[in-house]
């Protein structure tokens, strides 16, 4: 155990000390590494983003339930006792046809045309709060409702909601297709490097076989190099996005300010960026694999 614990301590020894040999040639890599994670990285951050701040709007909707202009007072006790007993509906408030007209002449100005009204043109409603569903519960929630005899009108954004959603999905399967295209990148990148290195260490390879080291022994400095490039590249990525999205903050914050709100954009979990850097460790170590399994096998002691 101690002996095969040495072995990959020298071996991961040796890697280091090759990457800081050969800083300007690993950075630049690293960085190419970085940018080509950026993009993808950058647009599932977004997305984050975007689904959080949409989440109060999209998962728990509204509805507005306008009554008929001719409804009554037991009309109105019964859609609200129905409403207690619906399912999926956290809250609700009625607004009668008086305080709309009210609020009306206050929020449009429009208080010498709402004093010449011979009769109020409102009707009673209720503003319903759901609970966290999908659009289609939302949908099937309304075409219940609008069966109801005293209903006249039941107004829900759902169609909104679903291009939202729509744009959701679509934008996580950008992310999905960008990062098997570029994962393949980093695998092509690091295989072509793996393969220079061993062109540049062919007579010190012979010579180690000559003296009885095996392939597993050989390769291993190789596949520990192609796994740290692709976690220093994964973590480049990590800081750009880190940079850019502290950058837009700054600039936010006067927007923020003048809406009186605490809107920010937030970066990577910690399982997220746990996980790129893994997933990119992962890469390099396939392409320094493949680059090995291909071309220290033409490699043997004359």
């Amino acid at each position: 155990m101690n002996s095969w614990l040495s072995q990959h301590w020298q071996a991961l020894s040796q890697t280091l000390r090759q990457l800081v040999n050969t800083p300007l040639s690993s950075l630049l890599s690293i960085v190419v590494i970085g940018i080509a994670f950026s993009l993808p990285l950058g647009i599932y951050t977004l997305l984050g983003n975007l689904q959080t701040i949409s989440e109060d709007v999209v998962k728990m909707p509204q509805l507005s339930l306008f009554l008929k202009l001719n409804a009554t007072q037991a009309d109105i006790e019964n859609i609200n006792s129905q409403l207690e007993e619906f399912p999926s509906i956290a809250s609700f408030q009625f607004i009668s046809k008086e305080i709309a007209l009210q609020q009306l002449q206050q929020e449009s100005g429009l208080a010498d045309i709402a004093s010449n009204l011979i009769s109020n043109p409102l009707p009673d409603a209720f503003i319903i709060n759901t609970q966290q569903i999908s659009p289609d519960d939302l949908e099937n929630i309304r075409t219940t409702i609008k069966k109801w005899p005293e209903i006249a009108h039941v107004q829900v954004d759902t169609d909104w909601a679903r291009r939202l959603d729509a744009l959701l999905r679509l934008g996580q399967l950008a992310v999905l297709m960008l990062a098997v295209l570029l994962s393949f990148a980093l695998i092509i990148v690091v295989f072509n490097t793996i393969r220079l290195q061993i062109l540049t260490k062919r007579d010190e390879i012979e010579v180690s076989k000559l003296i009885g080291a095996t392939d597993s022994y050989i390769q291993r400095p190789f596949l520990y190099f192609g796994a740290i490039q692709g976690i220093a590249g994964a973590a480049a990525a990590w800081f750009f996005i880190a940079l850019s999205i502290q950058t837009i903050n700054e600039s936010l914050i006067e927007l923020t300010q003048l809406y009186a709100t605490d809107f920010h954009l937030s970066h990577l979990s910690l399982q997220d960026s746990l996980s790129l850097l893994v997933f990119s460790a992962l890469l390099g170590w396939l392409g320094a694999r493949l680059s090995v399994a291909q071309h220290l096998s033409h490699i043997e002691p004359e």
